[in-house]
């Protein structure tokens, strides 16, 4: 039995997802494949969660794939937009597929028959206003051309008011869409800890999510504390041009933005920079060239 049926606490990291976390339930995951595809299954056990625990890409795990009736699911969170998704879906299934088929000889004389692929992405960011649409892998060739590969990704919107039939019959998403407006709405008038664990006692008080939330409660609060904190860091840092001045080896800019998240959100070094995607070595790094540059002397 995969590691997402057992009982307890899984997760060991907060660059771990509260959708992922949600998705951890054989159930929830089941509702949400039936609302997506007009299905009534309901045997959990026709159903293999077959995620790559070690599998990171753009600095955040994957957050849930799945196999059901033949058909290979990819589903994942997102709340900031992405151009990047068809090539991380593209990396992911291949080493889904090779991990399916290791052993299998295809070289044999019968053609091996394979799931069908189905990457569905959640975005609940504010960039984006349209209830759904679509990002190709031939979007990112050289040549703009269509290649000989191709993967497509559906994206849906899972705000409040978007895509509502499909909100009202699946509790699941319907009741993470109500806990993130909540946090956002917090967030407004009150600092980030008060902010979440007002909404999760929100939430819970208005049976939603009840369960869930009550049942991973502490997860949850730090997990959205995580991500909101990232997200910020994210659009107060990058979107400045700070991500790009730290590619060009601007180590000042790096220095900067580490500290600045240390001292806003009173966080550990190796927090602040995972938080502004770098490492403590990198930091470190920049610190040494800094001194370098002003005194010709190493630290």
């Amino acid at each position: 039995m995969d590691n997402f049926c057992k009982k307890g606490p899984v997760y060991r990291t907060y660059k771990d997802r509260v959708f992922r976390l949600l998705c951890n339930d054989k159930k929830r995951l089941l509702e949400i494949y039936n609302a997506l595809n007009n299905t009534d299954y309901t045997d959990e056990s026709g159903l293999t969660i077959n995620t790559l625990e070690n599998a990171i890409f753009i600095k955040m795990k994957n957050d849930i794939s799945f196999i059901i009736d033949w058909n290979m699911c990819l589903y994942e969170h997102q709340s900031t937009y992405c151009p990047n998704m068809p090539l991380r879906g593209f990396l992911y299934f291949a080493d889904l597929y090779k991990k399916l088929l290791r052993g299998v000889d295809l070289s044999a004389g019968r053609q091996i028959k394979i799931p069908t692929p189905h990457y569905i992405v959640f975005y609940n960011g504010t960039e984006k206003e349209e209830e759904e649409f679509t990002q190709k892998l031939s979007d990112a060739f050289e040549d703009d051309s269509e290649g000989c590969i191709q993967l497509t990704v559906r994206t849906i919107n899972v705000n409040l008011g978007h895509n509502k039939e499909l909100l009202e019959k699946c509790s699941p998403l319907y009741g993470y869409a109500c806990f993130v407006d909540v946090v956002r709405r917090n967030l407004k008038n009150m600092a980030m800890q008060e902010a979440v664990e007002k909404a999760v006692d929100e939430c819970i008080d208005n049976n939603i999510l009840r369960e869930f939330l009550t049942e991973q409660k502490s997860e949850v609060i730090a997990m959205s504390i995580y991500e909101y904190n990232e997200e910020y860091v994210r659009k107060t840092f990058f979107e400045e041009g700070m991500e790009t001045g730290y590619q060009e080896g601007k180590a000042e800019t790096l220095i900067k933005s580490v500290e600045t998240v240390m001292q806003k959100f009173q966080v550990s070094l190796q927090k602040a920079c995972e938080g502004v995607g770098a490492t403590v070595e990198d930091y470190n790094r920049a610190r040494a060239d800094m001194r370098m540059s002003k005194t010709g002397a190493p630290l």
